[in-house]
């Protein structure tokens, strides 16, 4: 695994193209990594201190994802150096997709990422740049369909990935109109801790769990996590945290998702970060789901975890460790040795499945269909990754190699 990981991590990419912005301090970079299968995709994240080396690595995390989720195509991702939060934001992102739009009509498919929203910035910045949908340079360059063919799976992705969830099962209130794009990946990285339980052995109800980061992915992961059984203890977060070492009940965790002030945990009773940032690591806790900004966690704080009985982590971050490495670093590598890791590729893979799902000829359009399809894809990966490996450790060197094998 690691001669396969070395081969593809130092492989150059095959496009970088760079943007310095007119207006401001903005700069600004796609990396596609390659154009397997005459197409890439990967979405767009903005924040300060960016550089071209995150998202190069981000590339690479994606066309490992699209092993898993499909289709077969090549990793990419775009990242802007600016901070979210400046009132210039949204002319940044203008000009930016303005540039980059040749390579979205042409081989280049985007979508929203960190600090940069599908359904409200992205969809219509690309469409006034005369770009059909974010995913378009996938259908031209990827499936080559016809125009009828391409119009009609261009609407049904348009519709897909908005559609407004009518089913209880699926969203925290049906009043307030959340959407396939708000929950998915959450609920991915909750179905990636259930698949495990089930193929691996035992039960996630019961289990405690400790939840890192709780904007979009987070919350969602949180959410399915409680609606599950499983209790969370612990949830950590930029601005602070909380800590119920009974577990909060799944009336509590849904109302904290209802309450979250954009893409933070809001409450009354915030524990400040850096007391939370002591104490959390110390929990005792079966499950954890780091959902918040890559390359955060440290061996200690993993170690401390593994000491009060971690037996499953699901990555609802891309490249959680705090390694320098691209992929598999000295943290990870010891993480996974020592309990389940499931990697990022698979259990947060849900968004990028949505977009295989809704590219594919006339697809169920229920809520049903949409979130089981995602549950299938990541049950099936850890089934793949159990029948090479039956060992409750290794899991992420195993999907890694079944995953490389197909990219060298």
């Amino acid at each position: 695994m690691k001669d396969l990981l070395e081969i593809y991590e130092n492989k150059q990419p095959e496009i970088v193209f760079n943007w310095k912005d007119s207006e401001t301090e903005a700069e600004g970079w796609t990396v596609i990594n390659s154009l397997r299968g005459g197409a890439a995709g990967g979405g767009t994240r903005m924040r300060k201190g960016l550089d071209m080396n995150e998202v190069l690595s981000l590339a690479k995390t994606m066309e490992v994802k699209f092993t898993v989720s499909g289709p077969v195509i090549g990793g990419a991702k775009s990242g802007i150096n600016f901070d979210p939060q400046d009132p210039r934001k949204k002319g940044v992102l203008e000009r930016w997709y303005k540039a980059v739009s040749p390579l979205l009509k042409s081989y280049y498919g985007t979508g929203g990422d960190l600090n940069v929203d599908e359904i409200h910035e992205v969809i219509p910045i690309t469409e006034n740049c005369g770009v059909w949908h974010p995913q378009e340079g996938v259908f031209t360059g990827h499936f080559q369909p016809t125009e009828a063919d391409k119009i009609n799976r261009i609407g049904q992705l348009r519709q897909g990935v908005i559609k407004v969830l009518e089913n209880t099962t699926y969203s925290p209130d049906i009043s307030r109109k959340y959407t396939v794009a708000d929950m998915i990946t959450g609920y991915g990285v909750a179905e990636a801790v259930r698949n495990y339980y089930e193929i691996y052995g035992g039960d996630v109800k019961g289990k405690r769990a400790v939840v890192q980061g709780f904007g979009n992915v987070g919350s969602a992961a949180a959410y399915y996590l409680a609606q599950m059984g499983a209790k969370v203890v612990g949830i950590i977060d930029r601005a602070g945290g909380l800590i119920n070492e009974e577990g909060f009940s799944f009336e509590e965790i849904k109302q904290l998702f209802l309450a979250k002030d954009g893409n933070t945990l809001a409450a009354d009773n915030l524990i400040p970060f850096d007391e939370v940032n002591e104490k959390v690591w110390a929990l005792k806790t079966e499950i954890f789901a780091p959902c918040a900004a890559s390359r955060l966690i440290t061996q200690d704080q993993i170690s401390s975890m593994i000491e009060q009985g971690l037996e499953v982590i699901s990555c609802g971050a891309n490249v959680p460790f705090a390694d320098k490495e691209i992929f598999f670093g000295s943290i990870m590598e010891y993480t996974d040795q020592r309990v389940s890791l499931i990697p990022d590729f698979i259990s947060n893979c849900g968004m990028a499945r949505v977009f295989a799902y809704f590219m594919e000829r006339r697809v169920q359009m229920t809520d049903e269909a949409i979130f089981n399809d995602t549950s299938m894809t990541i049950k099936n990966a850890i089934k793949n990754t159990f029948d090479h490996n039956s060992s409750k450790t290794n899991i992420s060197k195993t999907a890694f190699e079944i995953a490389l094998k197909q990219l060298v």
